[in-house]
């Protein structure tokens, strides 16, 4: 079965080639792009841009989560997400919108204005116990597909790395499940740079067909990231070199949906990886020509 909305909105179907989510920031402090679209109408302008460049999924995030970041309270969080997500929802009606947000009012509130995704960054952990997570269940109940971001408060120990990460991820799984969310409606993000040393990142992102085999669709984000910026010595402008790369790597170990900021510069490369990974060639054919 194919994943939906809760609002019966159509979805776009996994494994026929790699889905594009393109990042709307909200926040005034992203790493990235903090405070460039946190106007109605920068929002909308942005959203608008990111549809004609391709992007399958629209994520809009209210909070950030970069490190050293300062929390904000639901009240705050709903006010900058809110009005911009009800805009893009009028001025692009079909287009799918995913809420990253770990708290679930802010996640029911997003879903009740045209939301159709929820993007956990905690992976459904917050405020959970052993046997109960309020985001699974408000997913659950909702009918909306839940994105599980693999994160940690400390670093796992060296020589440790896989069995915790991989522990994690069943037990997010699990808790999900259990709550009563459909399988074909979950998502695994490995959570590039969130509670791993930059080691820990690029392991990750090496053998990252091994969170494929859990049997979920993975989602990877890796645009800008820090772990990039100290591989390359770059400066956040010039990471996109950086974020092609480990996009690409991903495609070929099996992500079927990457979060980028610039989804103009990944289009091609994608639609290169896929056609190296299923040996097919678009528009041509077949013709031999070179």
């Amino acid at each position: 079965m194919l994943w939906t909305s809760p609002h019966k909105r159509p979805l776009p179907p996994t494994g026929a080639r790699t889905l594009l989510m393109g990042i709307i920031n909200l926040t005034p402090d992203s790493f990235s792009d903090g405070g460039r679209h946190m106007g109605v109408d920068d929002a909308v302008a942005h959203a608008l841009k990111l549809a004609a460049d391709g992007a399958d999924v629209l994520d809009l995030g209210a909070e950030s989560t970069r490190p050293g970041h300062v929390p904000v309270s639901e009240a705050v969080e709903m006010a900058r997400l809110l009005p911009p997500l009800l805009a893009i929802r009028k001025v692009l009606p079909d287009m799918p919108l995913s809420v990253d947000s770990f708290k679930p009012e802010v996640a029911s509130s997003a879903i009740r204005a045209g939301a159709d995704i929820i993007n956990d960054v905690w992976g459904g952990a917050h405020g959970a116990s052993a046997r109960y997570s309020p985001m699974c269940e408000l997913a659950a109940r909702l009918g909306a597909p839940l994105i599980l971001m693999h994160n940690r408060e400390s670093v796992a120990a060296p020589g440790m790395f896989w069995d915790s990460f991989l522990g994690d991820m069943r037990r997010a799984v699990a808790q999900a499940q259990t709550a009563g969310i459909r399988k074909e409606q979950l998502w695994l993000d490995p959570g590039f740079g969130f509670g791993k040393t930059p080691a820990q990142n690029l392991e990750c992102l090496r053998e990252l067909r091994r969170l494929c085999a859990l049997g979920f669709p993975v989602l990877l984000g890796t645009s800008r990231k820090s772990t990039l910026g100290l591989v390359l010595g770059a400066s956040m402008e010039a990471r996109d070199a950086g974020t092609i790369a480990t996009n690409v790597w991903g495609i070929a170990e099996g992500a079927q949906m990457l979060r980028i900021h610039d989804v103009a510069a990944m289009r091609p490369h994608a639609l290169m990886a896929d056609a190296i990974r299923k040996a097919e060639v678009g528009g041509c054919g077949g013709s031999g020509l070179t």
